[in-house]
């Protein structure tokens, strides 16, 4: 693995992501490198906003791109140039999704082959299960 600067990206994202057709949904982030299990994959940033907003914004686009810190604050990804935005959701997820200190960041949960989408399990969404999930997986819950 290059070192973050050398490789012409933020520091904060550990290993290179591919943005491109997905799928499971519009676009993906994919892994332009192999990434070992348990590892800091990267981190998305953007726009600090209430939940108020959040949830207001959250109704007036097709496309969700949120996620709440806490019961006070959000971030909203909308606008971000960081790739791990266009991680899509999966019912069997290769990487998971942390907040911590304010942050949004990525995990591998196990080895992430070069070119495999990465995926998380975003959980319970605002969809409140009227959107039809298309991640695929044999244990697919079939709803978000």
């Amino acid at each position: 693995m290059k070192d973050a600067a050398q490789a012409g990206r933020p520091a904060y994202q550990k290993y290179p992501v591919d943005v491109r057709a997905s799928p499971i949904d519009g676009q993906g982030a994919f892994a332009a490198e192999a990434v070992p299990g348990r590892r800091k994959i990267g981190e998305i940033r953007g726009e600090s906003i209430s939940v108020a907003e959040a949830r207001i914004r959250a109704t007036r686009s097709e496309r969700i791109m949120i996620v709440e810190l806490s019961a006070r604050r959000a971030i909203d990804f909308s606008r971000s140039a960081d790739p791990m935005r266009y991680t899509n959701h999966s019912c069997r997820p290769n990487a998971r999704l942390c907040i911590r200190q304010g942050r949004v960041e990525f995990y591998a949960l196990r080895d992430i082959a070069c070119g495999e989408e990465i995926t998380v399990n975003y959980g319970p969404t605002h969809h409140e299960g009227r959107l039809a999930c298309r991640c695929g997986a044999a244990d697919c819950t079939g709803r978000l």
